[in-house]
């Protein structure tokens, strides 16, 4: 007799498991989103669902599906929904991850045309059982949407490549119109909430695109609440301007479980007006900084206004 194991019925999180259960802290009043359901919501549901996708908004649990998904905005997930990382904030399922879907590139392309976006984020788990880590897969997939919508512009959300020689210069030249890597925390939290990763490899990342392709806009987020200190944030700013990145996220994090990494505390939406206002006096032509900032939030209207500002300060040089 053969026993066949449904491997979807594993725990999410295995690696987790034997964690200690943290409290989670009651959300403050700042920080509500609206519950998911509108006409809208249903729609972009139906085509994510009908093309056999992944969206990180669903995969993460982030708080802004129902206003985004509403708009008709989705994040895609490419390379399934399995990643190889197990870091201690994030909500994706880790694991063994299944073989590429070949056809994946185009069944993106075809939902972002049949959802009429003008600007598209793709992002991607982890996959560090691929030698090139995905990057030639991520190539597809913009080179698909680019056939299928010529007019749509392209962010991508990348994992850091790390160990994989050569992969970056294969995204690269692609050329999406932002490159997007998040730091995630600063420095002294690496060990504990993003132990897979190297803070300065994430770093010089960013640096190299601009080295490949200047034209390219690149951009990193973190979240805060994590333990870190405001000095801490303010000295990754200036590492991320030194690499010359033109646009900073900064978000608040949010527990997805009792077995994820607790929330310290919570910052104020005044202290992150106060990053803002340091962030674009230390020479970001784009910052994005609230308790319910993400990557993909308003990635359309943000892109416009980042190509504005690079308008407006090649304008004054």
């Amino acid at each position: 007799m053969v026993t066949v194991i449904d491997t979807r019925e594993r725990p999410r999180h295995p690696e987790k498991a034997h964690r200690p259960e943290t409290e989670v802290l009651r959300k403050p009043d700042w920080i509500r989103v609206k519950a998911p359901g509108s006409a809208g919501w249903s729609k972009t549901a139906g085509i994510v669902k009908e093309h056999g996708l992944v969206t990180v908004c669903e995969e993460a649990g982030c708080p802004n599906i129902g206003e985004c998904w509403e708009k008709k905005h989705a994040t895609f997930m490419i390379m399934g929904d399995t990643c190889t990382r197990a870091c201690a904030f994030c909500n994706v399922r880790t694991g063994l991850p299944d073989a590429l879907d070949r056809d994946e590139p185009q069944k993106v392309a075809d939902s972002i045309a049949k959802l009429g976006l003008s600007h598209a984020v793709i992002t991607s788990v982890d996959r560090d059982d691929l030698a090139d880590g995905g990057a030639e897969h991520f190539a597809r997939t913009i080179a698909a949407i680019r056939r299928a919508s010529p007019s749509t512009t392209i962010e991508i959300l990348t994992p850091d490549f790390l160990r994989k020689d050569g992969a970056l210069e294969v995204v690269v030249a692609a050329r999406p119109d932002v490159f997007n890597h998040n730091l995630e925390t600063v420095p002294s939290r690496y060990l504990s909430v993003r132990p897979g990763a190297r803070y300065f490899h994430s770093l010089r990342l960013l640096q190299k695109v601009k080295e490949l392709d200047p034209s390219i806009f690149t951009k990193s987020g973190i979240m805060v609440g994590l333990g870190e200190e405001r000095p801490e944030v303010l000295q990754l700013m200036d590492d991320l301007r030194s690499a010359d990145v033109d646009f900073i996220t900064i978000g608040q994090y949010l527990q997805p479980t009792r077995k994820h990494h607790k929330v310290e505390r919570f910052v104020t939406p005044d202290e992150f007006k106060a990053y803002e206002t340091v962030a674009y006096a230390k020479g970001f032509l784009m910052v994005s900084a609230s308790p319910l900032t993400r990557s993909s939030h308003h990635a359309g209207d943000d892109f416009e206004k980042l190509r504005a500002n690079r308008a407006a300060r090649l304008g004054r040089a």
